[in-house]
């Protein structure tokens, strides 16, 4: 018995791919259409502009028309070609070049501790060492008496040195997306702070109460630990103008949280909060107010009606998906990195709000339902 050969009509299967690519490429174009036309495109769009602006020197008053973003290119091309511009830039960049002598950089996994040569550089003034394996600060830190920029964002990092507190000029302390669990107390020593970044951390569950003594902390960050409460040290920081406790478990607020008179920003979405107290009211500089959450039944009148000038924001809480990042298309798994992109949400919202506050004042009332 002879062996049996199957014939396939090639141009018929031919056919049927070529009408499923030509489906397949029609599906994308129209896509692509409603992409262009949606909103979320336009807003990309605007934002993309913003940053080019920014790194350009271009004043907002040139990329803004009646308090909307123009996203023509002529802004950029315009500005870019600007011979005064230009000088500036030129200007910029010396001062930069003479500036970085006294900035340490280092980033990349392949580090685990940092170099021993750092401990001769007692004359740096900034520390920014991000997404490395580092999980220790050695003790030598005290020797850097001129520091007033210590970042460690992003690192492994899983105790902070009792030593911090002989930085009796630091400025700016951001150890956010590590592994603290505590923060010495000694860090209450460093008199001169003024910002504090504990976010991402994830373990965080209060402060101590040393940390009463920084009088010059204008931005306190917490966001993304288990802080059950407001630390009662937060609430004697006099000068605090804006504190984010966002992503925490608390369920309420302290009655007397107008102590916080400076108050300008307060950030308190991702909670298990259930209802806000009428003291928010009798905070006279309190302007923007985000909160969220399923429990929350009762939020005072008057804070919707205030006359203050108070941006009330109120985010929808939903359950926590996965992220797909469109540029990557990478899945976004952990909790901390979703953290991490709704920081930078909330960051560049927030901001946007502060510049367009010369807006007509019907626009000074914001109330939003964003899914988290």
């Amino acid at each position: 018995m002879g062996h049996q050969v199957i014939i396939f009509d090639f141009s018929v299967i031919r056919g049927l791919w070529e009408t499923r690519v030509k489906k397949n490429k029609e599906r994308q174009r129209k896509e692509k259409e409603r992409l262009e036309k949606s909103a979320l495109e336009r807003i990309k769009q605007e934002w993309t502009l913003i940053l080019e602006c920014r790194k350009k020197g271009i004043p907002q008053s040139k990329y803004l028309k009646n308090g909307f973003v123009d996203i023509s290119e002529k802004n950029l091309d315009t500005f870019g070609k600007n011979p005064q511009l230009q000088k500036r830039r030129a200007l910029s960049d010396e001062v930069n070049k003479e500036r970085n002598k006294f900035i340490f950089q280092l980033s990349g996994e392949q580090w685990k501790e940092l170099p021993d040569s750092l401990r001769e550089q007692t004359y740096l003034k900034e520390w920014h060492v991000n997404n490395t394996l580092i999980q220790t600060i050695p003790a030598y830190i005290a020797l850097f008496q001129d520091l007033r920029v210590l970042e460690l964002s992003k690192n492994q990092i899983s105790d902070l040195p009792v030593e911090i507190g002989c930085l009796k000029n630091l400025k700016v302390l951001n150890v956010s997306f590590n592994n603290l669990k505590s923060v010495p107390p000694e860090l209450g020593d460093c008199e001169n702070l003024e910002k504090l970044d504990l976010s991402g951390n994830m373990e965080i569950t209060d402060l101590p109460f040393e940390l009463s003594n920084l009088k010059q902390v204008t931005v306190v960050d917490v966001s993304a630990n288990k802080f059950h409460s407001i630390p009662i040290c937060v609430l004697r920081m006099s000068n605090l103008q804006c504190l984010d406790i966002s992503s925490n478990n608390l369920k309420d607020l302290p009655e007397d949280i107008d102590r916080l008179d400076q108050l300008q920003t307060l950030l308190l979405q991702k909670n298990k909060l259930t209802y806000l107290p009428r003291a928010l009211v009798n905070m006279p500089k309190l302007s923007l107010l985000v909160v969220s959450g399923d429990d929350l039944v009762e939020i005072p009148t008057a804070i919707c009606e205030s006359t203050t000038g108070l941006k009330f924001v109120s985010l929808r809480s939903g359950p926590a998906e996965t992220i797909v990042c469109e540029d990557t298309e990478e899945i976004i798994e952990s909790e901390r990195e979703r953290e991490q992109v709704e920081k930078e949400f909330m960051k560049a919202y927030i901001d946007d709000l502060k510049e367009r506050e010369s807006a007509p004042s019907y626009t000074t009332k914001v109330l939003l339902s964003l899914q988290l």
